[in-house]
This record gives C-alpha cells, structure tokens and sequence, in this order.
C-alpha cells in the first residue's frame, strides 16, 4: 500500500492547491490512501465541516487535526460525525471526536493516530503513554498503523519516532509548516520524518502574509494575519507500506509547485 500523507493545509490556497494536484499525485505515485494534515483549513487558523468535505471530495481520505481543532465552533459541534476527521488522542477522556480511528481501504485495514506534543504546547496527557494505548488497541486489528505527531519541538519528534519504532508503520510529524530532509526508515522498519511541511503559499511566514508576520516581531503588538498565496505548493511525503509485516519498505518528501 502506498500512502499520501500532504502537510498542514494552510487555508483556501492550501484547499485550492490540493484540488488541482492531489489527482495528478495520486495517479503518478500510485497512492492507495492519502492522509492529510487539516488543522488549518479555514483561514489557515481551525477547520469546519464543510472545509473538510472540500478536501475529502478533493481525494482525501483521513483528516488529522492538531493545537487548533477546536478554534471553529461548528467542528465542536459536528467532528463526532466526522468519522475520517481525528483529533489528538492526548485531549483528556470525555473531549469529542476520535483520537484513533481504523480506516478500511480495499480490504486492508491501516489505523492512524493523532498526538499532540507537550513541549512549547498546551499541556495535555503525555503523548507517549497515551499514543502507546492507541496503538496497542489498534494493533489488536491491524500492523498498518500511521502516527500524526503534531509538536513543536524537534527533540519531542524524534523522540517519539524512536519510541514507536517497531510498533507502528510510520511516525510523521506536522505542526512547524517547514519540510524537514531527514526521511528515514528506523531499524524497527517505522518510516518516519520530523515534518512533513505545509501546503500553500510558501513565499510566507510559515503560510502567512509576510508583511503582518514582521510587522508583528517588530512591534510587538497583535496584527490580524492574513494567509498568503504567493508560492504555492502541496508538501508531503509518500510511504509504502508492506500490509503483512506493517513495516514501511521506503519513504521519500515531495513538493509540488503550482500558482494559485
């Protein structure tokens, strides 16, 4: 099986850059499943439903979120429905949605996991221990397991790759919006990378209009962001996994340029 996971979509022009390129992406690639970071679809700050369906209609099959799922009331309201949306498992017991789900594709059952880092981030359960529960529950059921590690901190990353090694197809990190060159497959055949970047205007401050993000390091003082458009192009990586040892037989970063 090979998967598809695209980096944090960053508003409209991250939506838009998805719908023209994922189908080109797919049949080039051969991807069976495409798994997409989607924290940021609305306004490049939370996600809505309907913003989510755009992207599932676009050809996506899973969407992880991160540290802003609940910034958009109506994904309060509507992510219990959602079931190909997952939200950090480390959110405590009670809090909506999922924090794994199992997806079926063709007959192979693949899970995915979300975290979320606790370094430079809000405080939640540690991500080691309940992202160690997650996979144990879904190894019950398959070995083709995805972990989302949506941190801050480089270190916290890898930490957590290495600690999974073993245990689960792929560790991918997001969060950071930058593509890091260090796509690896560990010793217990876990493929990992510490970002997979972002997807949308890249001539930016991490997707941001440039202009309001320095203007904001300079003064000090709160500026309305606005998401940018100029550079645009879809970061990811592509995986594939062997389905009966559920390890990942290779891995490597992509990054497609299209103006929007």
């Amino acid at each position: 099986m090979r998967v598809l996971f695209i980096g944090d979509i960053m508003g409209r022009p991250g939506r838009e850059i998805v719908r023209k390129l994922l189908p080109g992406l797919k049949e080039r690639h051969g991807v069976d499943l495409t798994i997409a970071n989607g924290e940021n679809l609305a306004g490049g700050l939370g996600a809505t439903p309907d913003v989510v369906r755009e992207i599932v209609d676009a050809g996506v099959d899973v969407v992880t979120m991160g540290n802003h799922v609940w910034k958009r009331k109506e994904m309060v309201r509507a992510i219990d429905d959602l079931d190909y949306v997952v939200r950090p498992a480390n959110y405590p017991e009670g809090t909506p949605g999922r924090g794994s789900i199992l997806y079926d594709k063709g007959g192979i059952k693949l899970g995915i996991v979300s975290v979320l880092g606790r370094v430079f981030m809000n405080t939640l359960d540690c991500p080691f221990r309940v992202g160690e529960r997650e996979i144990a529950a879904l190894r019950q059921s398959t070995t083709n397991i995805v972990v989302d590690v949506h941190a801050e901190a480089t270190s916290e990353k890898k930490a957590l790759g290495w600690y999974f090694d073993g245990t689960v197809s792929a560790v991918i990190g997001t969060h950071t919006h930058v593509q890091t060159c260090d796509e690896t497959i560990l010793p217990g055949g876990t493929g990992y990378i510490t970002d997979a970047g972002m997807t949308g205007g890249q001539r930016s401050v991490i997707g941001i209009k440039r202009e309001g993000a320095i203007s904001r390091f300079l003064s000090q003082m709160p500026i309305q962001f606005e998401v940018a458009e100029e550079g645009a192009s879809l970061c990811g990586v592509v995986f594939e996994l062997d389905t009966e040892t559920g390890t990942t037989r290779e891995i490597f970063r992509l990054t497609e340029v299209s103006e929007v």
